[in-house]
């Protein structure tokens, strides 16, 4: 770990105007996780709020060899803003204006702090939104939800977040200004930059702006749910209701474990044999969103449910929230929750789910599934405890058979969270070699000394996670 000379810190302490530059302990402490558990401590913190400022430092860090970390808000889930080679941590949370909002274009050009809930709320009186939805949007910021390509349950009807961006504004290592894309939904001149930075968890460069492509908010929502007496019962009827008719807008995976949770925190009335839940919402205008959820709920009941229903206004705000509050619930099962966000095609959904309940049964380790089964994006939760060392021996190999599991059921190793820290030793086994050392080659073109958030992605770089 290179130390941080005098001079280093009064020249960020300079750019930064002293009192944002942070090194006092207790201060690196908030910047030390995520939601992952382990924790690098920074040598120290700046607080950009410009553009100019983000330049500033990234060359000064760069001419004194220092790794620079970019962090958002600092909700991630694979560890991809956790500093494991000490240096500075970049904070865009401060750079957080809604700089313009253009409803005749459909697009709004934003910093990378502003907190994705925010931005829907300004959005509202246009009668306009920013499709990615992830279940932290209250909390997350749109910086993480681009470098991480984004999503939620909102995907099936409207893509990820690589889908919904326009043209950026990024910062090299090295404090060259980058500019990508533009303010048009066509546009073929030259590589598709944007699209490249999108997702690539700030190790090419830092984004200080984004210019962000938006939809018309749907005028009617309906929201069915559909209770199953087993996980494959729910996870074939997901094949069928996706592969049959128009698709919904977002169709939610509970299994049984999360059931008994929910229940036990008196947010489920389900019935004691519901071993699976579905929930499926459709989108559109008045009156053809009834209209489909009518036709939907046919499907459902052909699909041998034990229980269907169409919930009303209130009742469906009750039972997202109960959804999202899931994986701050599974925290009270055990005192580590490993989190994995694997995707398989729709179609082996059901071969996913039934090798996960064996996976948990050969490995001795409790398994939790729940996600967003409309994209076969399955979020599955390692419940573990560090300090039994026989049951923390048995995680990585059940790491290793649910990623080959996805693997030969032609999916991915993850469908939202990204690669970071956590995913990083896998990841050659997903990308051929010829992929992985383009990738590889890209990285060093974009960042030459390695210096931008180094220790993610790629497996060399990375120290293995328990």
């Amino acid at each position: 770990m290179i130390e941080l000379e005098p001079d280093v810190l009064q020249t960020l302490s300079r750019i930064l105007g002293g009192e944002r530059l942070l090194t006092a302990r207790a201060d690196l402490e908030a910047y030390a996780w995520d939601n992952t558990g382990p924790k690098y401590l920074p040598q120290a913190v700046a607080l950009a709020e410009t553009r100019e400022e983000v330049a500033a430092v990234l060359s000064t860090c760069q001419r004194a060899r220092i790794p620079v970390v970019p962090r958002g808000a600092g909700t991630g889930n694979v560890g991809g803003s956790l500093p494991v080679r000490g240096g500075i941590v970049l904070s865009t949370q401060r750079m957080n204006r809604i700089l313009e909002i253009q409803p005749a274009d459909r697009l709004a050009v934003v910093e990378p702090g502003v907190i994705n809930a925010d931005l829907q709320q300004a959005l509202a009186p246009t009668g306009l939104f920013w499709p990615p939805d992830p279940s932290s949007a209250k909390s997350c910021s749109v910086g993480g939800n681009l470098a991480m390509c984004a999503a939620g349950p909102n995907a099936p009807r409207f893509g990820v977040t690589r889908d919904w961006v326009l043209g950026l504004t990024a910062v090299l290592m090295d404090g060259s200004l980058l500019r990508t894309g533009g303010r048009t939904t066509k546009g073929v001149v030259g590589y598709d930059l944007t699209r490249l930075l999108v997702g690539s968890e700030g190790t090419l460069a830092v984004i200080v702006e984004a210019t962000l492509k938006l939809a018309p908010r749907p005028a009617e929502r309906r929201l069915l749910r559909a209770c199953f007496a087993s996980v494959e019962e729910a996870a074939r009827a997901v094949t069928r209701l996706m592969g049959e008719g128009e698709s919904p807008s977002a169709v939610e995976f509970i299994d049984a474990g999360c059931l008994d949770l929910l229940r036990q925190a008196n947010a489920s009335t389900l019935p004691e044999a519901a071993r699976a839940l579905l929930l499926v919402e459709v989108s559109g205008e008045s009156g053809m969103a009834t209209w489909q959820a009518e036709r939907v709920l046919e499907r459902l009941q052909a699909l041998n449910p034990l229980e269907t229903a169409t919930a009303g206004v209130e009742e469906a705000g009750r039972i997202w929230s109960a959804r999202f509050a899931l994986s701050p619930l599974l925290k009270k099962l055990a005192p580590r929750r490993i989190n994995e966000d694997v995707v398989v095609p729709v179609s082996h959904l059901a071969e996913l789910v039934t090798g996960v309940e064996e996976i948990a049964a050969r490995r001795g380790i409790p398994i939790v599934c729940f996600g967003h089964a409309g994209n076969g994006n399955l979020h599955v939760n390692l419940l573990v405890d560090p300090a039994d060392a026989k049951q923390m021996s048995r995680v990585d190999p059940a790491l290793g058979d649910l990623f080959r599991l996805t693997l030969a059921l032609q999916g991915s190793l993850s469908g939202e969270h990204g690669v970071g820290l956590q995913k990083s030793p896998f990841i050659a086994w997903e990308l051929d070699p010829v992929s992985l050392a383009l990738q590889q080659r890209l990285k060093a073109l974009f960042d030459p000394l390695g210096l931008l958030n180094p220790g993610k992605i790629f497996p060399a770089d990375s120290p293995r996670l328990v």
